[in-house]
């Protein structure tokens, strides 16, 4: 009988220790969760979502980079943010994007993360990049991020106006060298 209650005593034992290091422990609260990140070196911008020279068809999206910093005395693990963007007076969203962004390898306390880049799914179309930059019908775009982690609630991290920056570059037309047109002819 003492053996059978001592086998009950270590098997609950190596449940429970499993069960802490696995992360079946309490989800932190809202207020705990945005306690224990830094945000650092946020950048706002415009990125390729699909280009097409023939026919002229390019679509940019809104994207947020930004990378976090651990100012708790513990490790983070299984941290996801939230971007939802809209464009200025108007409710409904003009896309958003999830990203689960520590996972595996732990964030160390006062370790600071790799850069984190949210784009959105939707966007703005046009033909070319002039056609989108000189469009008057541009509106200004808001980006609502959020953190959440092992099963809490999500936590607002912040708000930022997108830049104009635009991350992309049209190809060069191509102009044959004079070998080619000499071979042409």
């Amino acid at each position: 009988m003492k053996k059978f209650k001592l086998a009950i005593i270590v098997i609950l034992a190596a449940f429970l220790s499993g069960s802490l290091q696995t992360g079946c422990t309490k989800s932190p609260s809202p207020e705990e969760l945005t306690a224990s990140i830094e945000i650092l070196e946020v950048k706002t911008l415009w990125t390729k979502k699909f280009y097409s020279p023939w026919p002229q068809k390019l679509i940019l999206v809104p994207a947020i980079s930004f990378r976090i910093k651990n100012i708790t005395d513990k490790p983070l693990r299984y941290v996801n943010f939230n971007a939802v963007y809209r464009y200025e007076g108007m409710n409904e969203n003009l896309g958003d994007r999830f990203m689960p962004a520590i996972r595996g390898k732990a964030l160390m306390p006062g370790q600071v993360s790799d850069i984190i880049l949210l784009k959105s799914n939707n966007g703005v179309e046009g033909k070319n990049l002039n056609d989108i930059k000189y469009n008057p019908e541009w509106k200004t775009a808001y980006v609502k991020l959020f953190v959440q982690s092992r099963g809490s609630k999500y936590a607002p991290c912040g708000e930022w106006t997108i830049s104009r920056d635009i991350d992309f570059k049209e190809p060069e037309p191509y102009v044959p060298t004079k070998k080619e047109e000499k071979r042409s002819l």
